[in-house]
């Protein structure tokens, strides 16, 4: 008889904040603290935070050899919630994790409250998976590695917008900054997930976040997300997928707007 499977290893969170429980996913080759970060005190200042890093991402180890699933993430990022004592939690999910969170509140349904998505994956892009496999294969070399991500993580009118010597910092600094070692099965995912047949399964109230400068995760995921979500609500940026950089107050305004106005519909 086969031995069962190990049970997976809890992933690192950051735990933050009290009052209401709020879970946030990250999205494929950040962490929580990359992506969620700049948002991270005013969050906490009104809810208890739980942000999760996927294996190979911040201070979880990766795990060589796991096939990763949208419902092994789903599962344990709400394990992650049940250790901090979350029963329910508004829900929050940026690139990937938008993807993932949309899975956590149709795989969990009774512990979800609202749902933000963020720059979101939906699924069915041929072109985000030539550029998922264009990403890995540029994350082996630094110096293209940060050129790649000037050009396809941040907004055009941002980058054109940046003096020759804050642009030539922001090279250095990205070629210097370490590659998660999970970013490899993390785009990978990106690549194969797919969650449009389960957007008309959302019952919560739902905020979708559309980057609109996004040459990464392409506008028309984010509108395929509102469309398929029966009431969500869809709000622009003019920016590239890295709002939480280009946009930071106008994001911060939006995302505790929602979140102060679901709870007083709670």
């Amino acid at each position: 008889m086969a031995a069962s499977p190990a049970p997976a290893a809890p992933l690192a969170a950051v735990v933050r904040g009290t009052g209401p429980g709020l879970l946030l996913a990250h999205g494929a080759g950040g962490s929580a603290r990359d992506n969620w970060g700049p948002l991270l005190d005013d969050l906490a200042a009104h809810r208890t935070v739980v942000a999760p890093d996927y294996p190979g991402s911040g201070d979880s180890p990766d795990e060589p050899g796991t096939r990763h699933s949208l419902d092994e993430l789903a599962d344990r990022l709400v394990a992650a919630a049940d250790a901090a004592g979350l029963a329910d939690f508004d829900l929050a999910g940026y690139s990937l994790g938008a993807a993932v969170a949309v899975r956590i509140a149709t795989r969990h349904p009774g512990r979800v409250r609202s749902l933000l998505l963020l720059a979101g994956l939906a699924g069915g892009s041929q072109r985000f998976r030539l550029l998922a496999d264009q990403t890995v294969a540029l994350s082996a070399h630094p110096a293209l590695f940060a050129d790649h991500s000037l050009t396809v993580g941040f907004g055009r009118s941002w980058v054109d917008a940046l003096p020759a010597a804050r642009l030539a910092e922001l090279r250095a600094a990205l070629t210097a900054a370490p590659v998660p070692a999970g970013i490899g099965w993390q785009f990978g995912l990106g690549a194969d997930a797919d969650v449009r047949a389960e957007l008309a399964g959302v019952g919560v109230p739902t905020l979708v976040v559309s980057t609109t400068e996004d040459d990464l995760v392409a506008p028309q995921q984010h509108r395929a997300l509102a469309q398929g979500i029966p009431g969500a609500r869809l709000a622009e940026l003019t920016s590239g997928h890295l709002p939480m950089v280009e946009r930071l107050p106008e994001l911060r305004k939006l995302v505790l707007d929602f979140l102060t106005d679901t709870a007083a519909r709670a």
